[in-house]
Protein backbone atom coordinates (compact mmCIF):
# COMPACT_ATOMS: atom_id res chain seq x y z
CA UNK A 1 0.00 0.00 0.00
CA UNK A 2 1.62 3.60 -1.10
CA UNK A 3 2.20 6.26 1.65
CA UNK A 4 0.78 8.85 -1.00
CA UNK A 5 -1.53 7.46 -3.57
CA UNK A 6 -1.77 11.47 -4.80
CA UNK A 7 0.79 13.55 -3.97
CA UNK A 8 -0.42 17.51 -4.04
CA UNK A 9 0.75 19.25 -6.32
CA UNK A 10 1.74 22.24 -3.31
CA UNK A 11 2.31 20.19 0.03
CA UNK A 12 0.77 21.96 3.00
CA UNK A 13 2.06 19.33 5.06
CA UNK A 14 6.49 19.22 4.90
CA UNK A 15 8.33 16.61 7.47
CA UNK A 16 11.84 17.04 8.64
CA UNK A 17 14.25 14.16 9.03
CA UNK A 18 16.26 15.83 11.69
CA UNK A 19 15.62 18.46 14.80
CA UNK A 20 18.99 20.21 14.46
CA UNK A 21 19.22 23.92 14.49
CA UNK A 22 18.67 24.21 10.38
CA UNK A 23 15.08 22.63 11.42
CA UNK A 24 14.73 25.05 13.96
CA UNK A 25 15.36 27.62 11.50
CA UNK A 26 13.08 26.12 9.10
CA UNK A 27 10.43 25.70 11.91
CA UNK A 28 10.52 29.56 12.51
CA UNK A 29 10.24 30.65 8.84
CA UNK A 30 7.38 27.96 7.65
CA UNK A 31 4.08 29.78 8.10
CA UNK A 32 4.90 32.79 6.18
CA UNK A 33 6.11 29.81 3.56
CA UNK A 34 2.54 28.69 3.42
CA UNK A 35 3.61 25.09 5.34
CA UNK A 36 3.00 23.20 8.40
CA UNK A 37 6.32 21.65 9.50
CA UNK A 38 7.06 18.34 11.04
CA UNK A 39 9.93 17.43 12.49
CA UNK A 40 11.77 13.89 13.45
CA UNK A 41 13.29 14.15 16.57
CA UNK A 42 15.77 12.07 18.71
CA UNK A 43 15.21 14.28 22.10
CA UNK A 44 12.85 16.98 23.17
CA UNK A 45 16.21 19.20 23.99
CA UNK A 46 16.48 18.88 20.35
CA UNK A 47 16.90 22.55 18.75
CA UNK A 48 13.64 22.18 16.42
CA UNK A 49 11.25 21.06 19.29
CA UNK A 50 10.46 24.63 20.08
CA UNK A 51 9.74 25.98 16.42
CA UNK A 52 7.96 22.85 14.62
CA UNK A 53 4.05 22.31 14.65
CA UNK A 54 4.27 18.93 15.23
CA UNK A 55 7.51 16.45 16.48
CA UNK A 56 7.76 12.60 16.22
CA UNK A 57 10.45 10.90 18.04
CA UNK A 58 12.90 8.49 16.60
CA UNK A 59 16.06 8.23 14.99
CA UNK A 60 16.88 9.23 11.28
CA UNK A 61 18.02 5.06 10.49
CA UNK A 62 14.62 4.14 11.98
CA UNK A 63 12.26 2.48 8.93
CA UNK A 64 9.28 2.72 11.38
CA UNK A 65 9.63 6.42 12.41
CA UNK A 66 10.61 7.51 8.52
CA UNK A 67 7.07 5.78 7.84
CA UNK A 68 5.38 7.37 10.46
CA UNK A 69 7.11 10.66 9.12
CA UNK A 70 5.69 9.94 5.67
CA UNK A 71 2.35 9.15 6.47
CA UNK A 72 1.81 12.89 8.55
CA UNK A 73 3.08 14.82 6.02
CA UNK A 74 3.11 15.43 2.37
CA UNK A 75 6.64 15.55 1.51
CA UNK A 76 10.06 14.86 3.89
CA UNK A 77 13.00 16.80 3.47
CA UNK A 78 16.09 16.81 5.41
CA UNK A 79 18.30 19.25 8.14
CA UNK A 80 21.01 16.63 7.69
CA UNK A 81 22.95 14.16 5.45
CA UNK A 82 23.28 11.49 8.23
CA UNK A 83 20.85 8.95 6.71
CA UNK A 84 20.46 5.74 5.09
CA UNK A 85 20.13 5.94 1.34
CA UNK A 86 18.80 2.13 0.87
CA UNK A 87 15.67 3.33 3.84
CA UNK A 88 15.25 6.48 2.15
CA UNK A 89 14.66 4.54 -1.10
CA UNK A 90 12.60 2.41 0.39
CA UNK A 91 10.04 5.47 1.17
CA UNK A 92 10.42 6.85 -1.77
CA UNK A 93 9.30 3.14 -3.23
CA UNK A 94 6.61 3.08 -1.07
CA UNK A 95 4.77 6.39 -2.14
CA UNK A 96 6.41 9.03 -0.04
CA UNK A 97 7.56 11.98 -1.61
CA UNK A 98 11.26 13.08 -1.03
CA UNK A 99 13.12 16.27 -2.08
CA UNK A 100 15.57 15.78 -2.50
CA UNK A 101 15.24 12.32 -3.41
CA UNK A 102 17.54 9.48 -3.25
CA UNK A 103 19.69 10.05 -6.16
CA UNK A 104 20.56 13.48 -5.51
CA UNK A 105 21.46 13.12 -1.54
CA UNK A 106 24.28 10.32 -2.64
CA UNK A 107 26.06 13.46 -3.44
CA UNK A 108 25.83 14.71 0.09
CA UNK A 109 25.50 11.00 2.09
CA UNK A 110 28.89 9.80 0.22
CA UNK A 111 32.16 12.13 -0.34
CA UNK A 112 33.65 9.76 -1.92
CA UNK A 113 30.54 9.39 -4.39
CA UNK A 114 30.59 12.94 -4.78
CA UNK A 115 33.91 12.98 -5.67
CA UNK A 116 33.98 10.60 -8.62
CA UNK A 117 30.74 12.49 -9.85
CA UNK A 118 32.08 15.76 -10.32
CA UNK A 119 35.70 14.86 -11.29
CA UNK A 120 34.27 12.55 -14.08
CA UNK A 121 31.65 15.98 -15.07
CA UNK A 122 34.97 17.80 -15.69
CA UNK A 123 34.15 20.07 -12.26
CA UNK A 124 37.13 21.38 -11.19
CA UNK A 125 38.07 19.28 -7.75
CA UNK A 126 41.42 18.75 -5.85
CA UNK A 127 43.16 15.66 -7.18
CA UNK A 128 41.71 12.57 -5.42
CA UNK A 129 42.10 9.19 -4.50
CA UNK A 130 39.13 7.29 -2.94
CA UNK A 131 39.91 4.27 -0.53
CA UNK A 132 39.74 1.64 2.29
CA UNK A 133 43.23 0.42 3.19
CA UNK A 134 46.48 2.40 3.50
CA UNK A 135 48.37 -0.07 1.65
CA UNK A 136 46.31 0.32 -1.30
CA UNK A 137 48.59 0.26 -3.83
CA UNK A 138 46.02 2.98 -5.80
CA UNK A 139 46.91 5.15 -2.81
CA UNK A 140 50.80 4.86 -2.95
CA UNK A 141 50.51 5.78 -6.48
CA UNK A 142 48.54 9.05 -5.50
CA UNK A 143 51.11 10.16 -2.94
CA UNK A 144 54.02 9.79 -4.93
CA UNK A 145 52.35 11.80 -8.00
CA UNK A 146 51.21 14.18 -4.85
CA UNK A 147 54.36 14.47 -3.18
CA UNK A 148 52.76 17.27 -0.85
CA UNK A 149 50.48 17.24 1.92
CA UNK A 150 47.24 15.49 1.81
CA UNK A 151 43.77 16.03 3.46
CA UNK A 152 42.17 12.71 4.08
CA UNK A 153 38.36 12.71 4.83
CA UNK A 154 35.82 10.00 6.05
CA UNK A 155 33.68 9.16 3.18
CA UNK A 156 30.50 8.93 4.92
CA UNK A 157 29.23 10.51 8.43
CA UNK A 158 31.88 14.19 8.65
CA UNK A 159 30.61 17.55 9.39
CA UNK A 160 31.60 20.73 11.06
CA UNK A 161 35.35 19.77 10.43
CA UNK A 162 34.40 16.00 12.11
CA UNK A 163 35.47 13.20 9.50
CA UNK A 164 38.88 15.51 8.34
CA UNK A 165 42.52 15.57 8.96
CA UNK A 166 45.45 17.25 7.96
CA UNK A 167 47.94 14.23 8.54
CA UNK A 168 51.09 15.48 8.85
CA UNK A 169 53.38 12.71 6.89
CA UNK A 170 52.25 10.92 3.80
CA UNK A 171 53.03 7.97 6.32
CA UNK A 172 50.83 9.30 8.63
CA UNK A 173 47.87 9.46 5.73
CA UNK A 174 47.90 5.58 5.54
CA UNK A 175 47.59 4.95 9.00
CA UNK A 176 44.60 7.24 9.58
CA UNK A 177 42.79 5.31 6.70
CA UNK A 178 43.59 1.94 8.16
CA UNK A 179 42.21 3.41 11.73
CA UNK A 180 39.06 4.57 9.83
CA UNK A 181 38.53 0.70 8.22
CA UNK A 182 35.76 2.57 5.75
CA UNK A 183 35.74 4.24 2.65
CA UNK A 184 38.20 7.58 2.80
CA UNK A 185 38.51 10.03 0.21
CA UNK A 186 42.55 11.42 0.04
CA UNK A 187 43.31 14.54 -1.61
CA UNK A 188 46.01 17.00 -2.14
CA UNK A 189 45.70 19.76 -0.16
CA UNK A 190 45.63 23.27 -1.87
CA UNK A 191 47.19 26.62 -1.31
CA UNK A 192 44.55 28.65 -0.91
CA UNK A 193 43.40 32.52 -1.72
CA UNK A 194 40.72 32.30 0.25
CA UNK A 195 37.72 30.24 0.60
CA UNK A 196 33.87 30.90 -0.39
CA UNK A 197 30.57 29.85 -0.85
CA UNK A 198 27.67 30.08 -3.29
CA UNK A 199 24.15 28.99 -2.35
CA UNK A 200 20.98 28.50 -4.97
CA UNK A 201 17.84 27.05 -4.55
CA UNK A 202 16.25 24.92 -7.11
CA UNK A 203 12.22 24.74 -7.27
CA UNK A 204 10.66 21.13 -8.50
CA UNK A 205 10.38 22.88 -12.13
CA UNK A 206 14.28 22.86 -12.40
CA UNK A 207 13.99 27.10 -11.89
CA UNK A 208 17.69 27.88 -10.27
CA UNK A 209 17.91 31.09 -8.11
CA UNK A 210 21.43 32.15 -7.38
CA UNK A 211 22.15 34.09 -3.47
CA UNK A 212 24.62 36.55 -3.74
CA UNK A 213 27.91 34.60 -3.38
CA UNK A 214 29.90 34.96 0.43
CA UNK A 215 33.55 34.52 1.37
CA UNK A 216 33.87 32.25 4.33
CA UNK A 217 36.25 32.24 6.69
CA UNK A 218 37.57 28.98 8.85
CA UNK A 219 38.05 28.11 12.34
CA UNK A 220 39.51 24.88 13.97
CA UNK A 221 37.79 23.21 11.07
CA UNK A 222 34.46 25.06 10.99
CA UNK A 223 33.26 27.92 9.87
CA UNK A 224 33.31 30.70 12.03
CA UNK A 225 32.33 33.92 9.70
CA UNK A 226 30.66 34.76 6.45
CA UNK A 227 30.97 37.79 4.75
CA UNK A 228 28.99 39.41 1.82
CA UNK A 229 29.63 41.17 -0.56
CA UNK A 230 32.46 38.73 -1.29
CA UNK A 231 35.76 40.45 -1.67
CA UNK A 232 35.72 38.55 -5.65
CA UNK A 233 35.41 40.78 -9.03
CA UNK A 234 32.31 39.95 -11.78
CA UNK A 235 33.93 37.84 -13.76
CA UNK A 236 34.68 35.21 -10.27
CA UNK A 237 30.75 35.89 -9.16
CA UNK A 238 29.12 35.02 -12.66
CA UNK A 239 31.64 31.79 -12.84
CA UNK A 240 30.90 30.95 -9.33
CA UNK A 241 26.98 31.22 -9.84
CA UNK A 242 26.97 29.37 -13.18
CA UNK A 243 29.46 26.48 -11.20
CA UNK A 244 26.40 26.13 -8.43
CA UNK A 245 23.79 26.40 -11.00
CA UNK A 246 25.72 23.56 -12.79
CA UNK A 247 26.15 20.96 -9.73
CA UNK A 248 22.23 22.17 -8.88
CA UNK A 249 21.42 20.31 -12.42
CA UNK A 250 23.68 17.94 -11.85
CA UNK A 251 22.10 16.65 -8.49
CA UNK A 252 18.85 16.58 -9.66
CA UNK A 253 17.98 18.41 -6.05
CA UNK A 254 15.18 20.01 -5.11
CA UNK A 255 15.50 22.64 -2.58
CA UNK A 256 19.07 24.52 -1.42
CA UNK A 257 22.32 23.34 -3.01
CA UNK A 258 25.35 24.81 -1.23
CA UNK A 259 29.00 24.83 -2.69
CA UNK A 260 32.19 25.42 -0.44
CA UNK A 261 34.67 26.38 -2.81
CA UNK A 262 38.24 26.98 -2.58
CA UNK A 263 39.51 29.87 -4.45
CA UNK A 264 43.24 29.53 -6.05
CA UNK A 265 45.62 30.71 -8.33
CA UNK A 266 43.72 28.44 -10.94
CA UNK A 267 40.22 29.93 -9.99
CA UNK A 268 37.63 28.09 -8.50
CA UNK A 269 37.91 24.33 -6.86
CA UNK A 270 34.98 22.53 -5.24
CA UNK A 271 35.38 21.53 -1.54
CA UNK A 272 31.79 20.18 -0.87
CA UNK A 273 28.49 20.59 -1.68
CA UNK A 274 25.40 19.84 0.59
CA UNK A 275 21.48 19.88 -0.35
CA UNK A 276 19.88 21.85 2.27
CA UNK A 277 20.00 24.78 3.89
CA UNK A 278 23.43 25.72 4.52
CA UNK A 279 25.46 27.43 7.69
CA UNK A 280 26.76 30.39 5.20
CA UNK A 281 23.54 31.07 3.86
CA UNK A 282 22.18 31.96 7.45
CA UNK A 283 22.54 35.36 6.65
CA UNK A 284 20.07 36.06 4.56
CA UNK A 285 17.76 35.60 7.40
CA UNK A 286 18.19 39.18 7.38
CA UNK A 287 20.21 39.86 4.60
CA UNK A 288 18.06 39.07 1.68
CA UNK A 289 14.20 39.40 0.44
CA UNK A 290 13.37 35.77 1.14
CA UNK A 291 15.46 33.82 3.51
CA UNK A 292 16.87 29.90 2.38
CA UNK A 293 15.08 28.54 4.84
CA UNK A 294 11.77 30.35 3.41
CA UNK A 295 13.16 29.35 -0.28
CA UNK A 296 14.12 25.92 0.83
CA UNK A 297 10.46 24.96 2.36
CA UNK A 298 9.05 26.71 -0.93
CA UNK A 299 10.81 25.17 -3.46
CA UNK A 300 10.47 21.60 -1.51
CA UNK A 301 6.87 22.21 -1.17
CA UNK A 302 6.18 22.94 -4.88
CA UNK A 303 6.34 26.63 -4.37
CA UNK A 304 7.20 29.65 -6.51
CA UNK A 305 10.64 30.54 -5.35
CA UNK A 306 11.16 34.18 -3.65
CA UNK A 307 13.38 37.06 -4.48
CA UNK A 308 16.88 36.49 -3.35
CA UNK A 309 18.17 40.12 -4.07
CA UNK A 310 19.95 41.29 -1.17
CA UNK A 311 18.09 44.33 1.39
CA UNK A 312 21.65 45.79 2.44
CA UNK A 313 24.99 46.71 0.94
CA UNK A 314 26.96 43.98 3.43
CA UNK A 315 26.09 42.00 6.24
CA UNK A 316 28.03 39.79 8.51
CA UNK A 317 27.67 36.58 10.45
CA UNK A 318 29.49 34.96 13.02
CA UNK A 319 29.06 31.35 14.67
CA UNK A 320 28.91 31.21 17.82
CA UNK A 321 30.78 28.16 19.51
CA UNK A 322 30.88 27.33 23.25
CA UNK A 323 33.69 28.43 25.02
CA UNK A 324 35.67 27.02 28.30
CA UNK A 325 32.76 28.47 30.26
CA UNK A 326 29.08 28.35 29.84
CA UNK A 327 27.62 31.44 28.12
CA UNK A 328 23.96 32.33 27.04
CA UNK A 329 22.23 35.59 24.26
CA UNK A 330 21.67 37.65 26.89
CA UNK A 331 24.93 40.34 26.83
CA UNK A 332 24.67 39.71 23.04
CA UNK A 333 21.45 41.26 22.52
CA UNK A 334 22.43 44.40 24.14
CA UNK A 335 25.11 45.41 21.00
CA UNK A 336 22.93 47.71 19.56
CA UNK A 337 22.54 46.59 15.19
CA UNK A 338 23.00 43.12 15.47
CA UNK A 339 20.47 39.83 15.59
CA UNK A 340 21.40 37.00 17.77
CA UNK A 341 19.81 33.69 17.02
CA UNK A 342 20.02 31.14 19.65
CA UNK A 343 19.61 27.38 18.56
CA UNK A 344 18.35 26.65 22.26
CA UNK A 345 21.14 24.39 22.89
CA UNK A 346 22.80 23.35 26.48
CA UNK A 347 26.07 24.82 26.23
CA UNK A 348 28.92 22.48 26.17
CA UNK A 349 32.56 23.34 24.83
CA UNK A 350 33.09 23.44 21.44
CA UNK A 351 28.90 23.60 20.26
CA UNK A 352 27.34 25.72 17.75
CA UNK A 353 25.57 27.29 20.03
CA UNK A 354 23.92 30.01 17.48
CA UNK A 355 25.17 32.96 14.95
CA UNK A 356 24.96 36.69 15.29
CA UNK A 357 24.05 38.96 12.25
CA UNK A 358 24.85 42.23 11.60
CA UNK A 359 23.32 44.59 8.49
CA UNK A 360 25.80 47.72 7.42
CA UNK A 361 26.41 50.30 5.03
CA UNK A 362 30.27 48.75 4.50
CA UNK A 363 31.47 45.29 5.06
CA UNK A 364 33.98 46.73 7.95
CA UNK A 365 31.25 47.86 9.87
CA UNK A 366 29.22 44.52 9.54
CA UNK A 367 32.34 42.68 10.73
CA UNK A 368 33.07 44.67 13.76
CA UNK A 369 29.33 44.86 15.09
CA UNK A 370 28.95 40.93 14.46
CA UNK A 371 32.21 39.84 16.25
CA UNK A 372 31.19 42.39 19.20
CA UNK A 373 27.82 40.57 19.35
CA UNK A 374 29.51 36.59 19.02
CA UNK A 375 31.89 37.39 21.74
CA UNK A 376 29.21 38.88 24.21
CA UNK A 377 27.63 36.08 23.63
CA UNK A 378 30.88 34.47 24.06
CA UNK A 379 32.25 32.86 21.49
CA UNK A 380 35.39 30.99 21.33
CA UNK A 381 36.54 31.18 17.73
CA UNK A 382 38.61 34.16 17.13
CA UNK A 383 38.22 37.08 14.53
CA UNK A 384 39.45 35.96 11.26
Amino acid sequence: MSLVSNPPAVAKRVGVVGAGQLARMMGEAARASGVRLSVLATSSDDAAVATSDDVLYGTPDDPAALRALAERVDVITFDHELVNLDQITELVNAGGVVRPGPAALRFAVDKAYQRRRLARAGVPVPQFVTVRSGSAPGLGRFLDEVRGDVVVKAARGGYDGRGVWFPESHDAARRLVDELDADAVVEERLELVAEAAQVVVRAVDGAVLRYPLVTTVQSEGMCSEVRFPAEVDDAGLAAAGDLAERLAHLTGAQGVVAVELFVTSQGWVVNEIALRPHNTAHWTIEGCVTSQFSNHLRAVSGRELGDVSPVTPAAAMVNVVGGATPATPEAAREIPDVTVHDYGKVWRPGRKLGHVTALADDADRARVRAWRGAVAYGTRTREG
